[in-house]
């Protein structure tokens, strides 16, 4: 499974499932960027076989509609979609 790392400063463990096509995942990681955060991302559409249903169930498992991106982190808080206010809120920063 090709999961990648961005090095960071340490906001617990922060975990995007995204589409390598989707504006929306762009726009998720440029904001992880821009916060200067650490964090790991798949691309889930590079997949394939069993290991991408696997990860399709694990996503499934914080977000039933299995959309993307869906950002999950500390394995308990989940931000479906585009929400810069509240990837920033749940990662402890203030919103813009």
């Amino acid at each position: 499974m090709n999961i990648e790392h961005i090095d960071g400063e340490d906001r617990g463990n922060v975990m995007l499932y995204a589409l390598s096509t989707c504006v929306w995942c762009k726009k998720t990681k440029r904001l992880l960027d821009n916060l200067g955060v650490a964090y790991d991302f798949i691309y889930v559409d590079h997949l394939e076989g069993d290991e991408k249903q696997a990860v399709r169930e694990k996503v499934m498992e914080y977000n039933p509609a299995c959309s993307f991106p869906t950002l999950v982190i500390n394995n308990d808080q989940c931000v479906v979609g585009f929400k810069a206010d509240q990837i920033r809120e749940n990662l402890g920063y203030p919103p813009e």
